[in-house]
């Protein structure tokens, strides 16, 4: 008989090991508690080392960073941008900060990310857009050399999302990489934390300097406080730097860790009728940071949602992502929905959203008349889910949780 667990077992909770406390003491005690400080400095340029860029900004978030990437870009009030579809809203919102109008672009099967065909349709679709933003979905790169090569043909600029990615890698280069403008996030759930913050990276050192200046409110190089342009309060704090400082000495100890939580669940469910998020070992290796699985369409009891609620049938040798999420919590352990398609969300289910096979008008249900799955991020969400994937999380603990996914089956 399965026990609830007596304390948590978290989706992705921060994993803390002393020597941030080094650091944070560091800045008290030389009294830089605001936005310069050495643990700033130190912390881009151990990003820029780690990563392989020439330029690493420290912001108070990953969306700060998205939102200066955007500015960078010269999104106008107006323009359309292509957004990876299946994300969190933090990849999308900062096109709608600088007045732009995220187009959709759907998912494919073999890594969950953007779908290069489709990307190729909506520039036949859209052929003046010049931005498009790609998300290394839960640690997973995207096939990111067709991507930037449809954008280099199209003359388009790629911002890369690796808030998800730090320490993942495609064909041996680092995500973070790829886009003219890369960004990335320490915010508490990532594979190494600050508490929050986050990095815009670039190889372009005048773009660097940019948003160094943007995000301390614009001030010019005079004696009192000159404004020339909008500035804004991103800046990342000296003691949120000396947390991240710390973490960097263990992200590749997380990432391992973090892999051989995905190999068990991977072992232990190779006897269900249900796969784990993918990639192409050939030329990817995640980082893995979270577990996910989808379970085969055959095996998929009936479900049904609406913008707040699920509701499901249990179904002999079935099941369905609410049903095991419910029985998860029920044993006191944390799992969550895939993201939901943000061509599925209310603020932007009338935006454009282009398929590799539909017709590019907005589409919110995942079939057509055949039955054949044209909508691949909606599926996804209707049959995936993230697993407890803590790094703290014990081989038992996982053991157990394996176990609990298998009696929704039974």
């Amino acid at each position: 008989m399965i026990k609830p667990f007596e304390q948590k077992v978290w989706l992705s909770s921060p994993c803390m090991h002393g020597e941030e406390l080094e650091y944070i003491s560091e800045a008290y005690h030389t009294n830089w508690m605001s936005t310069i400080g050495k643990n700033i400095n130190e912390a881009e340029r151990i990003t820029t080392e780690y990563v392989g860029c020439n330029c690493a900004v420290g912001l108070s978030s990953g969306t700060a960073a998205l939102h200066m990437a955007m500015k960078l870009a010269g999104i106008k009030p107006g323009d359309k941008v292509f957004c990876s579809d299946v994300t969190f809203g933090a990849t999308v919102n900062p096109v709608v900060y600088e007045g732009g109008i995220p187009v959709f672009i759907d998912s494919e099967k073999d890594t969950w990310n953007m779908d290069p065909k489709a990307l190729e349709k909506a520039f036949e679709m859209y052929p003046d857009v010049k931005v498009v933003v790609v998300v290394n979905l839960y640690g997973v790169p995207a096939k990111l050399d067709e991507i930037k090569s449809i954008c280099d043909k199209h003359g388009a600029i790629l911002i890369e999302d690796a808030a998800e990615s730090l320490g993942a890698q495609y064909k041996g280069k680092q995500t973070g990489t790829f886009g003219k403008y890369n960004i990335i996030s320490f915010n508490g759930n990532k594979i190494i934390t600050g508490s929050s913050g986050g990095m815009l990276m670039t190889d372009d050192i005048e773009a660097a300097n940019k948003v160094r200046k943007w995000s301390t409110q614009s001030r010019e190089n005079a004696p009192w406080y000159q404004h020339e342009e909008i500035g804004y309060n991103y800046r990342m704090s000296n003691v949120i730097a000396g947390v991240v400082r710390g973490q960097y000495k263990y992200l590749d100890e997380h990432i391992a860790r973090k892999k051989a939580i995905y190999m068990r669940y991977k072992e232990g469910f190779k006897n269900l009728p249900v796969t784990m998020n993918p990639y192409d070992a050939s030329v990817a290796e995640p980082n893995f940071w979270l577990s996910c699985l989808l379970i085969d369409e055959d095996a998929m009891a009936k479900q049904v949602r609406s913008e707040n609620e699920a509701l499901y049938i249990k179904e002999s040798g079935k099941s369905c992502p609410t049903e095991i999420l419910e029985t998860l919590a029920k044993y006191n352990a944390e799992g969550r929905p895939i993201w939901k398609p943000m061509h599925m969300q209310p603020i932007y289910r009338m935006n454009p959203f282009v398929t590799a096979e539909g017709d590019g008008r907005c589409q919110t249900n995942a079939y057509i008349d055949t039955g054949k799955v044209t909508d691949v991020g909606a599926d996804i969400f209707d049959r995936g889910l993230c697993l407890p994937s803590d790094i703290r999380m014990t081989e038992e603990e996982q053991n157990i949780v394996i176990e609990i996914v298998k009696s929704c089956f039974k």
